[in-house]
């Protein structure tokens, strides 16, 4: 299993310093966020700053046509020397529309078409087979050699996708390389949603589900440090998340039944303290990882030993912006992950 560290966007002699602080400590790879701030160029500055895998987790995909995605990708791969996943996501339809000003429409067969799509360009860069995209939202059939990057030093950049729902888990299975599962995650949901789907889409496409990455973030709270502000910020993540209606279902796999409802209810009325009071202790004991920093690497390996190939410390990032030297305190739980 692979441990990693999520940041948000940084700045980019920033980005750089986070990527060799966690080299360091032992990481096995930075995951960046894209918010206000584009993912690419942070992971940019990280590629050039240390030798460490480095994901987009996620990118934005459908403000960017593929071909765009997937030159940046490219450069990245050669970059990092073949460290670089690309993982994509939909974001949801108002920031597609109002913020980036693109289309929306149909948004999992949008992706997967995307992700076909850029495999293609892939192949047609390497002068593999000639560039040609024809499906219902995607037209490419121009790449002319001096428009070309050519081949690189590294293979083909894996690509992978968000999903939550089961169509999405499917297709993930079916297409992409392998899957970011949502920060709202529990083992239940894993055993019962992820796994089984991505493994139904494989089958489909006469693949291996073993072959896909499973990327699953982790809320993380070492009890010997502070651990109740920790607590606190996964409290409010795990009701942020929890307000969408589309992942009620991940609550009420647990016997939590009403709880999206009763969070949106405070959500309406503006009170962020009462969405977080909606997430008792015994709710958020499911979606954290909570112990003395001495037991966290068995922690973590118990709770996602077959449920995930790479976990990502979540508040990781967050931890290392008030604190630069904060992801050394991490060494021997990232040591213990990857070298059980």
């Amino acid at each position: 299993m692979k441990f990693d560290v999520m940041t948000g966007g940084l700045p980019l002699r920033s980005m750089a310093a986070f990527a060799q602080d966690a080299e360091r400590a032992g990481f096995s790879g930075i995951v960046v966020t894209e918010g206000g701030r584009t993912a690419y160029l942070g992971c940019g500055a990280a590629a050039l700053a240390a030798d460490i895998d480095i994901l987009t987790g996620v990118a934005v995909a459908f403000p960017r046509s593929p071909m765009v995605t997937a030159e940046i990708a490219w450069e990245l791969a050669e970059a990092t020397g073949g460290r670089f996943r690309l993982g994509l996501g939909t974001q949801v339809r108002a920031h597609i529309t109002r913020r980036y000003g693109s289309d929306f429409e149909h948004p999992g067969p949008r992706l997967r078409e995307y992700v076909v799509a850029m495999q293609a360009i892939f192949r047609a860069f390497r002068g593999d087979e000639p560039l040609m995209v024809d499906g219902e939202f995607y037209h490419l059939d121009l790449l002319p050699a001096q428009w070309s990057p050519g081949p690189i030093g590294a293979p083909n950049p894996p690509i992978d996708v968000a999903a939550v729902n089961p169509w999405m888990l499917r297709m993930a299975g079916e297409v992409a390389d392998g899957v970011h599962v949502h920060p709202l995650n529990h083992p239940t949901y894993l055993r019962e949603t992820v796994i089984p789907n991505l493994h139904d889409g494989a089958t489909k496409a006469g693949r291996s589900a073993e072959d896909l990455e499973i990327i699953v973030p982790a809320f993380i709270v070492p009890i010997d440090d502070d651990e109740e502000r920790w607590r606190n910020f996964a409290r409010m993540q795990v009701a942020f998340y929890g307000s969408t209606p589309n992942y009620a279902f991940i609550f009420e796999q647990l016997g939590f039944e009403g709880t999206t409802d009763r969070i949106r209810e405070r959500q309406r009325a503006r009170d962020l303290a009462g969405m977080a009071a909606e997430v008792s202790d015994e709710l958020l004991d499911h979606f954290v990882v909570t112990g003395p920093r001495s037991e966290l690497a068995d922690k973590i390996l118990d709770r996602y030993q077959g449920l995930a190939t790479r976990v990502v410390s979540y508040f990781g990032g967050l931890d290392w912006t008030h604190d630069p030297s904060a992801l050394h305190a991490w060494a021997d739980v990232a040591r213990g992950v990857t070298n059980p």
